[in-house]
């Protein structure tokens, strides 16, 4: 059984992170940014002024809004991670320093690839049954292209949740557990009396495991 899903999913990622992937990620940035006349480019700037720029400034969120020191912890949050860490040093590891190069091309690429979205976003955004404002690529899915596209953002909502887990609270949460144990066994601080016998430590480990997805979990709640 494993070993039949481990098939189908190096079939599904030859697949979507080959020839396809690649299209999709240049050929769309390409297209926005030819459209736009570069303006990634052009307004970068202005996006400097605006975020970094007014960073620390002292001033209240209007209603659903958030002040500029809020929006750059928050983009920072959502950005800086395991792909941009762990991702760079794996495609370093395997492409060489090349690698660095096409990254550069398809992160210039794909910064009016992000522009388009936060746009749409905002455009297609509502307000929930308690009135704050929600959005996402599901919102303008479903408000902008009309409810015969809407099994796209149910799917896209329910692939969401997956990748958190696989590649963001499940990712995280190891690390953690990781360095844990690091600390505490490796390194002396629980001394082997402590673990007597692998039950004890398998236990041992089952706790932190369980407090730091707990903690984790309270976090991005």
């Amino acid at each position: 059984m494993i070993e039949t899903i481990a098939a189908v999913n190096q079939a599904v990622n030859s697949f979507i992170w080959g020839i396809p992937a690649m299209v999709c990620i240049i050929g769309v940035g390409l297209l926005l940014s030819v459209r736009t006349g570069f303006l990634q480019i052009r307004k970068f700037p202005y996006a400097i002024r605006t975020t970094v720029g007014r960073m620390f400034r002292k001033r209240d969120a209007s209603d659903g809004a958030m002040t500029p020191f809020q929006a750059v912890c928050t983009a920072l949050a959502g950005t800086v991670g395991t792909g941009n860490i762990a991702g760079v040093a794996g495609a370093i590891a395997i492409g060489g320093p090349g690698a660095v190069f096409w990254m550069w091309c398809s992160a210039l690429l794909g910064m009016c690839t992000k522009f388009a979205e936060v746009t749409l976003a905002v455009h297609f955004r509502e307000r929930s049954d308690t009135g704050e404002w929600v959005g996402g690529p599901m919102y303008y899915i479903k408000n902008g292209l009309g409810h015969r596209w809407q099994f796209l953002a149910v799917l896209y909502a329910l692939f969401g949740v997956l990748t958190v887990f696989g590649t963001g609270n499940a990712t995280q949460v190891n690390t953690i557990v990781a360095a844990v144990d690091t600390a505490l066994l490796e390194y002396g601080l629980v001394g082997g009396s402590f673990l007597p016998t692998p039950s004890w430590a398998s236990l041992w480990r089952c706790w932190w495991r369980w407090c730091c997805w707990a903690a984790s979990s309270a976090l991005a709640a």
